[in-house]
């Protein structure tokens, strides 16, 4: 069963957590950093399959901003990764239609890391298939921060009341502002968290944890994760009866 012939409700954004690859590669007796390679593959099979699925956002937590606390070795060997990763998949990305951006301090990356990052934006900016949004050196205790701070000097400049402040405002200011907010988060991997990945955007999102590491996660799973959003009652605050009604109007 096609998470299509329950409902017909597909989410427009799907954020991610791909977590799992250490283990799936310890699980193998291999390094680390052969989990986080074939981390990469499941990236390229979730974007095809959301593509397929005509998903509009899909956003992966790539690098988190307490990432940095891991052993030095494999922060550098990521980082790499990172770097061969875009200079091999966005030619393939630009021709499949995908929009490619990326959110979080790029201050503490390598100028070349930077450079790749910002010529990958430009070259994928005229597309519209999908926005592939990767959260790198991200948190998002960070992202309201920094929304905060464009805030207080907006105040401090005059061009901005205290009491204008709300959630409306804020929302504005934090990451993915332009996009739909996420509708499903999963995280693979077991872990039933979302340490830190868009605090603010994930109000109201439907969380899906599944045990599958990430390396293993294929279209056959994200189906399983569209199918159980397609039965989900989405109510923002309402009630059951008044979400059933509005259907039936």
């Amino acid at each position: 069963m096609t998470p299509e012939s329950s409902t017909g409700s597909l989410p427009r954004h799907i954020a991610i957590i791909m977590d799992g690859n250490g283990r799936w590669a310890r699980a193998r007796l291999l390094p680390r950093y052969v989990g986080h390679r074939e981390g990469v593959k499941s990236v390229r099979r979730a974007v095809e399959a959301c593509i397929s699925r005509r998903i509009e956002v899909l956003t992966l937590f790539a690098f988190s901003s307490e990432n940095w606390r891991r052993p030095s070795e494999e922060v550098s060997l990521i980082l790499d990764l990172f770097v061969q990763t875009l200079k091999k998949e966005v030619a393939s990305l630009n021709r499949n239609g995908v929009r490619l951006r990326f959110i979080g301090d790029r201050s503490a990356f390598s100028d070349k890391l930077r450079y790749l990052i910002a010529e990958a934006e430009q070259e994928t900016s005229g597309n519209s298939r999908l926005d592939l949004v990767i959260a790198a050196n991200y948190g998002g205790q960070w992202d309201i921060s920094q929304a905060l701070r464009k805030l207080a000097l907006q105040v401090q400049n005059g061009e901005l009341s205290p009491q204008d402040i709300g959630p409306d405002v804020i929302a504005a200011e934090v990451a993915l502002a332009e996009l739909p907010p996420p509708d499903l988060f999963i995280r693979t991997g077991g872990e039933r968290r979302i340490s830190n990945f868009l605090l603010w955007q994930l109000a109201y999102t439907e969380l899906y944890f599944t045990e599958v590491l990430w390396p293993a996660f294929d279209e056959k799973e994200l189906d399983s994760a569209l199918l159980w959003y397609a039965n989900r009652q989405r109510r923002f605050g309402r009630t059951g009866e008044q979400v059933e009604q509005q259907k039936g109007a």
